[in-house]
């Protein structure tokens, strides 16, 4: 078993639980992503590096309000937590 069927597996397990801990997780993440982009300035390319962490981060929390399936909602997870260390990593290091 790998570690993302184990993990999804608990996911849908708890649920609820760590459906929560999703919203406050990646909003933080993404907050602390979007500090980082708008500490080099205000040009069009920060500009669509935060439209792209704000969108994917309000995708998570809308697919749980919508109570899309937690398959769905975990691989979003991912991708919104993968894209805000992502963008964190390239702002701090390269710009």
């Amino acid at each position: 078993m790998t570690l993302y069927q184990k993990t999804l597996g608990d996911f849908q397990q708890s649920y609820v639980g760590f459906a929560a801990l999703v919203i406050i997780g990646q909003s933080c993440l993404g907050g602390a992503a979007a500090m980082y982009i708008l500490e080099n300035g205000a040009h069009l390319f920060q500009m669509l590096q935060l439209g792209l962490v704000v969108l994917t981060c309000t995708f998570v929390n809308v697919g749980i309000l919508a109570q899309l399936s937690p398959k769905t909602v975990f691989n979003m997870t991912i991708f919104s937590a993968v894209l805000s260390i992502f963008m964190i990593l390239l702002n701090v290091f390269i710009f």
